[in-house]
């Protein structure tokens, strides 16, 4: 088994969604299943974060405290935006655009278009949710989408791409928070491709994804050759998120909800891990 090639799949959710997956996270350790040693780990949007945490030093049950007792979460812009508004132009989007990269052309177009708050003051939030601001002496690959092509680009250690840029990129939600401009290059989230972009583990035996909100089109682990396992916020869980997974407020009961969820999947998740 010492070949066994393992990759954790982080994928967005908002504020809520990293909450979630650190719950997740959590309860696996706890159970004795610690994924966070994977061979690769794939962040997009809130799993940036989630990856860039959970290899910055911190033990989980230190992040948990971060997301559950609110005395120790960190401070949060409030979005400004009605999100079922937002996400209903999402779909439209969708619906009336089925080439994919023309799709996310016209995702980077609402980004660009956009009234947000400043590009510096965005990092800064971001920078103050990374335990710290170097890369890991890990695989960890954060996505984020060029605004203008539509192109995927992969940030890792050897990109040359500081960790928080790469993340705060990663996180930059079209029509909410403002695109990232790397080396005159403007970028948005990276889940406008996928919210999981789990295909970047394809080659790996065994992959565990967590998936706090679904993909538009087909989920990208579908071609997975591995062994997969996918966790799916539950019901409970997406309750717990409410209507705007952006809000602060959500991070407590979000993060409960997955520690929850976290220890039904343990033992299925063991049984694929190894």
């Amino acid at each position: 088994m010492s070949g066994v090639r393992r990759a954790l799949v982080l994928g967005g959710g908002g504020v809520a969604g990293s909450a979630w997956e650190i719950g997740v996270l959590a309860a696996l350790a706890e159970a004795g299943v610690d994924v966070t040693s994977a061979d690769r780990i794939v962040g997009t949007s809130a799993g940036s974060v989630v990856g860039a945490q959970i290899t910055g030093g911190l033990p989980l049950p230190e992040l948990l405290r971060r997301q559950t007792d609110p005395a120790l979460q960190n401070p949060e812009l409030a979005s400004g935006v009605a999100m079922e508004e937002l996400f209903a132009r999402y779909q439209k989007l969708f619906e009336s655009t089925p080439d994919p990269e023309e799709l996310r052309r016209a995702f980077g177009a609402l980004a660009l278009g956009a009234s947000t708050v400043t590009e510096a003051r965005r990092r800064e939030v971001i920078a103050a949710r990374l335990p710290v601001h170097e890369w890991p002496e890990r695989d960890l690959v954060i996505t984020a989408v060029a605004a203008l092509t539509g192109e995927l680009r992969l940030f890792t250690p050897e990109s040359g791409v500081g960790l928080v840029d790469a993340v705060t990129a990663s996180c930059a939600v079209p029509g909410v928070w403002p695109c990232v401009t790397i080396d005159g290059v403007r970028y948005m989230d990276g889940g406008m491709r996928s919210t999981t972009n789990a295909d970047l583990a394809a080659g790996f035996d065994r992959v565990l994804v967590l998936a706090p909100m679904p993909d538009l089109g087909e989920p990208t682990w579908k071609g997975l050759t591995g062994t997969v396992e996918v966790i799916e916020a539950d019901a409970d869980s997406r309750a717990a998120f409410g209507t705007d997974p952006l809000n602060p407020e959500v991070r407590t009961p979000s993060a409960q909800a997955g520690l929850a969820q976290g220890r039904s999947a343990a033992a299925r998740v063991a049984a694929m891990w190894g």
